[in-house]
């Protein structure tokens, strides 16, 4: 499948159709899409404008704010901690971060592991997901990891321990700040600031040189926009914006990523470009330079049984993204075993195992860009001769 010059072409012009009708119908403002089949990229557009006031144009090196695309990178550098020794998926966190202890709601404080972390089974949720108007984080003064804080990661830390858990640790799921504390675990651990351990275990060992916790070229960096209007609007320097009815909603303060004083986010704080994320994504499917088969096994499995995934129906969690265990549930045509995750400024991705399939799109648009009508149509695109 996707073999022959026709084939690709015929793909080619189904995703070029719904990238374009997406910008044409102000869905999306720009994005750098990327399609790799069996190791070879065979898709790559840079489509619609990185700032449309300015009338700059998209292109294929933009960078964009990576919000959760964050997260599988940070649970990759965890993973390689395990496999030198230095850490083990069942320690507690209290063995690298002792003063991070919270409570269930009894006052019992229970054990937290990195699984935990890394399966979003902690007990943890984000500030923006608790009610409209705010919740414990919010009267904790806890940070996502989105905005201009103004706090060190050890203060976050603290006030987040100050926060009444949601259930106890392994009994369910929820979607959470867990990466953040992954990144301060595996700081400690490795004894460098998180920006320094994944710069030497992943971006530099894959030459994912335009991918850092710091902008390389603020030049190359998208405007953001927010899909929340009939034109997506401008992102202004602060804008509370729900991810789902009744939430108390995200804090996006782009001008993070110049604040040098800002806390490295496990969860949000990265900053790259979607060929760095393909070449990231490709190792990990197919690549030997990071990890063992036999991690990658493990990270790729759903290792959170039946507990269901709220908002991601007919999927599972691995250690760090989720794995599609159901796609009639999921009303998606990708294959059983199927990884995918997305970023709140914007992206979506998703690696096919089965397929030899891997699929990157960023766009500068929240948040159509990452669970909106355009990544259900641009799936669809992709698999519209493969299935």
């Amino acid at each position: 499948m996707l073999t022959t010059d026709n084939e690709i072409a015929s793909l080619s012009k189904r995703v070029n159709d719904v990238i374009n009708k997406a910008i044409e119908h102000n869905k999306i403002v720009g994005t750098v899409t990327l399609i790799n089949k069996d190791g070879k990229l065979i898709y790559r557009n840079a489509a619609g404008y990185a700032d449309r006031e300015e009338k700059i144009k998209m292109h294929e090196d933009s960078i964009f704010r990576m919000a959760s695309v964050t997260k599988p990178i940070v649970s990759a550098a965890a993973l390689i901690l395990i496999s030198k020794g230095i850490i083990e998926i069942d320690d507690p966190v209290t063995k690298w971060i002792p003063e991070f202890q919270p409570s269930l709601i009894n006052g019992v404080k229970p054990k937290i592991t990195i699984k935990h972390l890394l399966t979003h089974t902690a007990g943890l949720t984000y500030g923006f997901l608790e009610p409209e108007g705010g919740g414990a984080y919010k009267k904790a003064g806890v940070s996502d990891g989105m905005d201009l804080s103004r706090i060190s990661l050890e203060e976050n830390l603290k006030r987040l321990s100050t926060t009444p858990l949601l259930y106890e640790p392994g009994t369910n799921w929820g979607y959470s700040i867990a990466l953040d504390v992954l990144g301060a675990v595996i700081s400690r651990a490795y004894g460098k600031p998180l920006p320094d351990l994944i710069k030497y275990q992943i971006t530099d060992p894959l030459k994912m040189i335009n991918t850092s916790f710091e902008v390389k070229d603020q030049q190359r960096l998208v405007t953001q926009y927010v899909s929340d209007s009939p034109i997506p609007r401008r992102m202004g320097d602060k804008e509370i914006v729900p991810v789902f009815e009744g939430t108390a909603g995200i804090i996006f303060e782009p001008d993070r990523v110049f604040d040098n004083t800002a806390f490295p986010s496990g969860g949000s704080g990265m900053n790259g470009t979607a060929d760095d994320f393909m070449s990231f994504l490709e190792e990990l499917r197919v690549g030997t330079r990071l990890l063992s088969s036999d991690l990658k096994k493990e990270m790729t499995k759903i290792q959170t049984g039946d507990l269901s995934l709220a908002n991601w129906p007919g999927r599972g969690f691995g250690l760090g993204f989720t794995i599609l265990k159901d796609p009639r549930e999921a009303k998606t045509k990708e294959s059983i075993g199927t990884w995918r995750l997305g970023g709140a400024y914007g992206h979506s991705w998703f690696v096919d195992p089965k397929e030899k399939l891997t699929v990157v799109s960023f766009t500068n648009t929240a948040f159509e860009g990452m669970s909106g009508q355009f990544t259900v149509d641009l799936c669809d695109a992709v698999y519209g001769e493969l299935k």
